[in-house]
């Protein structure tokens, strides 16, 4: 029951036609501003990190597909933040509370983890 609901969820996040090309989602799916809003690069290494342990249960190759396409661009210079800014994070361009205005296109630790975990989770497969 609960796989299935995750292959669901899946397909749903991976099928919106809202998704862009880059695997890196906008912070709402349903903003009608869309593509003028920001992206959202938590989404994007949580989404594909759960992903590949969704994958360990399925073997549907599409979820590969869609870690592949985020990892290739998360490791670009417009996502990985340059080593000329002394910050402790890897990435930029997360959301953490759009509609309070808090943490807007800005580093966020949680998403460094997430994207390490990726990394890691996609190296054992």
């Amino acid at each position: 029951m609960y796989l299935e609901q995750a292959e669901k969820s899946a397909a749903f996040y991976l099928n919106n036609a809202n998704l862009p090309e880059d695997g890196i989602p906008y912070w709402d799916f349903t903003d009608p501003q869309i593509p003028n809003v920001v992206k959202d690069v938590s989404v994007a290494t949580i989404t594909a990190s759960a992903l590949v342990e969704l994958f360990s249960y399925t073997s549907d190759t599409s979820y590969l597909d869609y870690t592949d396409r985020v990892l290739n661009t998360l490791k670009s210079e417009e996502y990985i933040l340059s080593s000329e800014i002394e910050a402790p994070f890897i990435l930029d361009h997360s959301t953490g509370n759009w509609p309070k205005k808090d943490e807007m296109d800005v580093p966020i630790v949680y998403v460094d983890y997430y994207f390490l975990e990726l990394m890691l989770r996609s190296k054992k497969i």
